[in-house]
């Protein structure tokens, strides 16, 4: 904004330059209009001529003046001698015969013209060292804002920097920890799996050999039934068929209480099967959790370098700006001065030049264009009010 505001100020300046040149060169044109008809001649109750001719044309006219001239006299060639001897650039004129009957008004205008062009060089040169100075004040305070902010932003990235990696350090430390307690239930789910396994091939074994007991138990007793017809072995059928329905009664408990245990073998299989499937897949969460962690604080650490590193870059070119700006405003106020000094010695020039007569109608242009001057220093101060007025809602908003 601040280099916009910079254009249309130099903007600003270089249309009073052209206004106060084209003032200038109408001066000028009056100027050369008066001399013209000067060298023309005009009759005592003429003022002023109108050609409807071309310019090349009116050269017809010096003849008059020529005769007059050589009517004149010698004493009136002797003054006009002495005049171009003092002035010392009227010589092209005095060889071409024509005698120089320019009145203190052209001294007037000239001096007028020489004033208006030093006051318009003079108020440029205020314009351009006023815009100089805003200029390299404000690329100073730009400088000393981003000075300020540099070290502040560099403080608040290595702080995000250090909150990133204590919160990854934490996160690493939960997954180890979360690994570790998965490792040791693995292993001890593993322990007891293998302790199931023995205990229940301990069951199974006994199962069988329980089995085989009541088989033979069972082939025993279909054997002994056949020989009960004879009086001895009725007997003995007695003796062995009063114990058959306890023991028949403890192996039935027996085989009951060992296919309760089965079960219930089974069911702590599948319960430990299904806290083993839940922890796994706890596991792969916790890693999946672990990866995303990972991925999010890489990105933002390569968006922080990036950052870091295209605000380096930034401030190292707003440096090389600032030094060529610098040196720009150097070479710039150097050529003011010279300029300066140039406008010095042509007023110097003028003033050398200037008659005892022309001091009142100096002191009048003086006037004259001091009012004008506090005109144009109120428009710029009304102008700079608003442009400062903008740049503060600018940057408020």
């Amino acid at each position: 904004m601040q280099v916009y505001l910079f254009q249309e100020r130099e903007q600003a300046l270089r249309l009073y330059a052209e206004n106060d040149r084209l003032k200038i060169r109408e001066l000028e044109d009056r100027k050369k209009i008066q001399h013209l008809l000067a060298l023309v001649g005009p009759d005592a109750g003429e003022i002023t001529y109108f050609h409807r001719d071309p310019p090349h044309k009116v050269g017809g006219y010096h003849s008059p003046e020529g005769t007059r001239a050589e009517d004149s006299g010698s004493s009136e060639d002797h003054k006009i001698k002495n005049w171009m001897y003092k002035k010392g650039n009227r010589a092209s004129r005095s060889e071409e015969g024509v005698v120089n009957r320019e009145s203190p008004g052209q001294y007037r205008r000239d001096n007028q013209t020489l004033l208006l062009q030093v006051e318009a060089l003079q108020a440029q040169m205020e314009e351009q060292t006023r815009l100089s100075k805003e200029q390299v004040e404000s690329l100073l305070e730009d400088r000393r804002i981003h000075v300020e902010e540099g070290p502040v932003q560099h403080q608040r990235d290595q702080d995000h920097i250090t909150a990133l990696t204590d919160k990854l350090e934490r996160t690493q430390n939960l997954m180890y920890e979360s690994t570790r307690d998965f490792l040791q239930l693995k292993l001890e789910t593993r322990a007891h799996e293998k302790g199931w396994m023995v205990e229940k091939d301990q069951l199974l074994q006994e199962l069988d050999s329980n089995q085989d007991r009541l088989r033979e138990a069972k082939d025993s007793h279909g054997r002994e039934q056949p020989g009960s017809r004879g009086p001895s072995s009725s007997s003995m059928a007695l003796l062995l068929t009063q114990p058959q329905p306890d023991t028949q009664h403890v192996h039935r408990e027996e085989l009951r209480a060992m296919q309760e245990e089965l079960k219930q073998a089974n069911c702590l299989t599948e319960m430990y099967r299904e806290q083993c499937v839940t922890l796994e897949t706890d596991l792969a969460q916790i890693r999946e959790e672990g990866d995303v962690g990972r991925e999010i604080f890489k990105d933002r650490s390569d968006k922080i370098a990036k950052r870091l590193q295209m605000m380096t870059q930034r401030y190292e070119a707003l440096e090389k700006r600032r030094a060529i700006e610098v040196e720009g405003f150097k070479t710039d106020i150097k050529y003011l001065r010279q300029k300066l000094k140039d406008v010095e010695k042509q007023l110097f020039k003028v003033t050398l030049n200037v008659g005892p007569n022309q001091d009142l109608a100096i002191l009048h242009e003086v006037c004259q264009t001091n009012a004008r001057t506090r005109k144009v220093q109120g428009e710029l101060k009304t102008l700079k009010a608003k442009i400062y007025g903008l740049e503060n809602d600018l940057r408020y908003s």
